[in-house]
């Protein structure tokens, strides 16, 4: 897979499983930042309150670099990391997996935990599509008026996704393009009469 690609889920996806009585819930969803991870286990944490554990894994960012795993509760090792490792070894990022657990009065003991906890979130994304996203840059490029048709030849060639644009004495449009085309993009628009202000 080429550097500014990455694997994510298209849609929230769920799951469950039972264990020698214990009722455990998996939740998946697509996630940009932090607070909307927060946000997710909040509702989930609203809607089965009366669980025993609400445990979770999260990974953001293109690579994957930036992570967590909660075992919330449970015996050290034995929720969290089996889901974040179910997470990485699909390869997918910027998204959340939580399960929820009902403890149903027969311990699993920690091999039993960890298998549930595996089991569950290879369940919930098996359930989820899983898709290609590319990693974008934005591009935004001022231009006079009387460069516009060579500015729109360019886009028609590149095809970046249009974000923006105002039509004024200046023009400006702002676009969103693989950040592998981006400096191609960039070097045809400066030719094409438009400058590209430095970011702030």
């Amino acid at each position: 897979m080429a550097e500014d690609c990455y694997l994510t889920l298209a849609a929230p996806a769920e799951a469950a499983l039972r264990e020698r009585s214990s009722k455990f819930l998996a939740f998946a969803w697509p996630v940009r930042d932090e607070e909307e991870i927060r946000t997710h286990l909040e509702a989930l944490r609203k809607r089965y309150f009366d669980a025993t554990h609400h445990c979770y894994a999260w990974r953001l960012g293109a690579d994957g670099a930036s992570w967590r795993a909660n075992d919330d509760g449970e015996p050290s090792g034995t929720a969290g990391k089996p889901i974040l490792g179910q997470m990485l070894s699909r390869s997918v990022t910027n998204c959340l997996v939580a399960v929820v657990r009902y403890f149903g009065g027969t311990k699993l003991g920690v091999p039993g935990l960890i298998a549930a906890y595996k089991e569950t979130a290879a369940a919930v994304l098996e359930a989820a599509e899983i898709v290609e996203r590319t990693v974008d840059r934005i591009v935004r490029v001022d231009f006079p008026y009387l460069a516009m048709n060579e500015i729109m030849r360019v886009v028609k060639d590149e095809q970046p996704d249009l974000l923006r644009q105002s039509f004024d004495n200046l023009c400006t449009m702002e676009f969103a393009i693989r950040a592998s085309k981006a400096d191609r993009l960039i070097e045809k628009l400066k030719k094409a009469g438009g400058s590209i202000p430095e970011k702030e």
